[in-house]
């Protein structure tokens, strides 16, 4: 089980959200149950530009059940975080196939599910780390083969992550099902030539690729409700 957890602060807070990025990691460490995780930042908007949004905080964790995962959302440590933010937004997470390393870390345990893809709500976890000598190609391309994110129909949310600024790179999305993902991945031009340029150029000198089954989505992304509009029925309390 994995989590996407978005963190909004008010503009007079920006500072709290910067220091938890190094303060947090005490307790984290120390959370029973957590078995990866990584504090990122964010850029402006849905997409990776060359910007930082200094009010969106964001952290992934992979957990090793789901009553460690409920643990941690019911601890006091997290009800602080809750209150210290403006807003708050936690999608849950089932993997359901990956490819790569992070950090040279395996995040997720065991074979990739060899299921179909769930009928329901998808997210997606792209990162890389980019070369030094790549980085200007790397800035010309992908920003302008995302251009068209935004106007997909079946995107949910997505926002640019990154652990080190214009080095460490990802972007994760929702979607309202796996089709609409793959129309997007495969179907624009402008996507697959950076795709195919990636490997052909030797980009990166690491990358992981991850897909999700939705489960939850709690709170709320950017003021809006992607559970509701996902179509997602509310799990049970305890998953």
């Amino acid at each position: 089980m994995a989590t996407l957890t978005l963190n909004t602060y008010a503009p007079q807070a920006v500072r709290q959200g910067l220091s938890r990025m190094g303060s947090d990691h005490e307790h984290l460490r120390q959370v029973p149950g957590l078995q990866f995780y990584r504090l990122l930042g964010t850029g402006r908007g849905s997409t990776l530009t060359l910007s930082a949004d200094l009010r969106r905080w964001a952290r992934f964790a992979v957990w090793s059940s789901a009553d460690a995962l409920e643990a941690f959302e019911a601890s006091g440590w997290r009800a602080q975080e809750r209150a210290g933010a403006a807003e708050s937004c936690t999608a849950v997470l089932r993997p359901l196939r990956w490819r790569g390393r992070w950090g040279g870390a395996e995040p997720f345990e065991g074979p990739p599910a060899r299921t179909a893809d769930p009928g329901g709500p998808v997210a997606v976890l792209t990162r890389a780390a980019i070369r030094p000598t790549r980085l200007l190609r790397f800035w010309r391309a992908v920003p302008a083969s995302q251009r068209h994110l935004d106007s997909q129909p079946g995107l949910l949310a997505a926002v640019g992550i990154g652990e080190v600024p214009l080095v460490h790179q990802a972007t994760f999305s929702v979607w309202r099902s796996a089709q609409a993902m793959k129309a997007f991945a495969y179907g624009g031009a402008a996507h697959r030539e950076v795709i195919a340029r990636t490997h052909r150029e030797g980009w990166y000198s690491e990358e992981l690729f991850a897909r999700f089954a939705v489960l939850d989505i709690r709170g709320r992304w950017g003021g809006r409700d992607l559970l509701g509009e996902s179509g997602l029925a509310a799990p049970p309390t305890h998953l």
